[in-house]
């Protein structure tokens, strides 16, 4: 990192018409002449990404134990990141048993995952716990423009009663800002761009038409202030800032032109911004975590590749039948390989995702370096709806408070909590108890 004689604030921003950008750490942001000692440590950020309806277990699982395991045939995409990545079994979610409620194992299974309780049957008065990841932004949020941020691949628009009588929030997200306070995931990409970006000046859709056909992009009202900032910063940070633009830029275009496939389309009642395919949906959705972490919008971020229950297809790898009937297999053989597909091609995902966080600068390093990705679900087998072992692995080096390249066993029914426990305080979150937690890993904490 190169010494300049002036300093930019972290939080530099350029403000335009309706937009606010904000900037990646630049050289320009280390102050003149600091020391090791006043240097200000490396931003650590904290996303989780969720599967829906469970997995099919025996080929997640990875063989052999400690850092001499061999990873699955589903984890078997993330072979290049083994050195980031921390496989921990026999993790369980007992909070999110019936304990007397009958049926509703999806609702319990999400609706639990990060908070730790078992929460209330109801489709109407809903009362869970804090989740972990709230506990982290509220943490960071004196430093961030978003304190968090909730995204999702699936339908978010669902209401009432999505599972024997429990609430459909308790599916459509993990995120709970109180024990009454859901926070909705969203799903279109345009929504969440303007929320992190700058907005329109309605949601309207005929003002977002009108602004579509004026093709004006939210980065043009800040051209100016670009280039007067460009003016004042070194070679090297001038390519910085052009990179992260140009990454903007492209996201930007990729969701007008899924607006304009929209439009084109009168019989299919699809919202502005989504693309027609889920793999562009999902990759999209990656690219505007990738922006957030990068400009420092916020450090805290949930994505659900769809709701607990989620009828989605996947005819692109095979499988044109809806996922959650798939998924109650009942053994199946036939059933079971068109399970693992699914979970293989979201493993795929996530791993484009992680191969653009290692080729982001970030500070001496790079986000992949800085950040924790917990990835996992509520749902170890969907057939008989069993809450665990859960399927759960970490990748990211969290500015060095995780060393990868291992596979943890801890005994069945060691709580999910301990390791979300775990994480909050190496995210410098200081907490002593998250739900049915009964303590902190050593593993972790000794690293």
């Amino acid at each position: 990192m190169i010494v300049t004689k002036k300093a930019l604030s972290r939080r530099t921003v350029l403000r335009g018409v309706g937009a606010t950008i904000a900037l990646p750490l630049l050289d320009a942001m280390v102050p003149a002449l600091a020391t090791a000692a006043t240097t200000p440590g490396p931003v650590r950020r904290f996303g989780v990404v969720y599967h829906p309806n469970g997995v099919i277990y025996d080929q997640w699982l990875p063989v052999g134990a400690g850092p001499e395991f061999k990873l699955s045939p589903t984890l078997a995409g993330l072979q290049a990141f083994k050195d980031k990545l921390i496989v921990v079994t026999g993790l369980f979610s007992d909070a999110a048993e019936a304990l007397g409620d009958g049926g509703g194992d999806h609702s319990r299974a999400s609706g639990t995952y990060l908070t730790g309780v078992h929460v209330k049957k109801s489709d109407s008065a809903v009362e869970n716990g804090i989740s972990m990841d709230q506990i982290a932004a509220k943490a960071f949020e004196r430093d961030t423009q978003l304190s968090s941020l909730q995204m999702t691949a699936d339908d978010n628009s669902l209401l009432g009663s999505c599972d024997l009588g429990y609430s459909c929030a308790y599916s459509s997200t993990l995120s709970w800002l109180t024990p009454t306070l859901p926070l909705m995931a969203e799903n279109n990409p345009r929504v969440l761009f303007e929320r992190m970006f700058g907005s329109s000046d309605s949601t309207d859709p005929r003002v977002r038409a009108a602004r579509l056909k004026q093709d004006r992009s939210l980065l043009d009202s800040v051209s100016e202030r670009v280039n007067q900032l460009q003016q004042t910063l070194g070679r090297a940070d001038n390519r910085k800032v052009n990179d992260f633009l140009t990454s903007l830029r492209d996201v930007e275009r990729r969701i007008q032109k899924a607006e304009e496939q929209s439009a084109k389309a009168p019989d299919f009642a699809q919202p502005a911004g989504i693309p027609d395919g889920f793999d562009q949906h999902v990759r999209l959705l990656y690219d505007l975590q990738l922006l957030a972490y990068q400009s420092d919008l916020t450090r805290v971020i949930t994505f659900m590749y769809g709701r607990e229950q989620t009828g989605r297809p996947y005819p692109q790898i095979g499988v044109p039948e809806p996922h959650h009937p798939v998924t109650h297999h009942q053994n199946d053989p036939v059933k079971m390989d068109k399970c693992t597909r699914i979970q293989r091609h979201h493993i795929a995902l996530f791993a484009e995702y992680l191969e653009k966080l290692r080729n982001t600068p970030d500070g001496d390093g790079s986000l992949l370096d800085h950040v924790i990705l917990l990835y996992g679900a509520g749902i170890c087998n969907s057939d008989r709806h069993t809450h665990g072992p859960l399927p759960t692995l970490l990748v990211g080096g969290g500015a060095g408070a995780l060393k990868g390249g291992r596979h943890l066993v801890y005994p069945e029914h060691t709580p999910l909590t301990n390791l979300q426990l775990t994480l909050l305080n190496k995210l410098g979150v200081p907490a002593e108890k998250l739900g049915d937690s009964t303590g902190q890993f050593r593993e972790l904490s000794a690293l």
